[in-house]
């Protein structure tokens, strides 16, 4: 089991910046890619970024250039830096964890909340 606990939402005005947190605990080592997912309303969840156990990183469109994925082993920690942020990006972000295995297993945090006010 792996437990994903995210932080650092909020409200925001267009052009400014936010970090995301997702705090990972249990099974870690299992674990072979982390990532952000956001869901706006009335939207599909739909792939912001993604970190692999290798630090391969791979971005939506719509945010490359303006989004960055990092990692933190020491603290079980993945970061999103979102800089730029437009009114577009409001949505609830929610972490994710893929554990790969005879049958693949996926975690995800609870969401956080961003908002970007025009």
């Amino acid at each position: 089991q792996v437990q994903l606990v995210e932080s650092g939402g909020g409200l925001v005005q267009a052009g400014g910046s936010l970090r995301l947190s997702c705090a990972a605990s249990g099974n870690i080592f299992s674990i072979a890619a982390m990532g952000w997912y956001r869901q706006a309303p009335g939207k599909q969840r739909e792939l912001v970024a993604v970190i692999t156990r290798g630090d391969s990183t791979n971005y939506a469109g719509s945010v490359k250039g303006r989004f960055t994925i990092s990692r933190d082993n020491a603290k079980n920690t993945v970061y999103l830096q979102m800089n730029s942020l437009k009114p577009e990006d409001t949505a609830v972000y929610y972490c994710h964890a893929h554990q790969p295995g005879g049958v693949d297993i996926n975690y995800w945090g609870q969401g956080t909340q961003v908002t970007v006010s025009s």
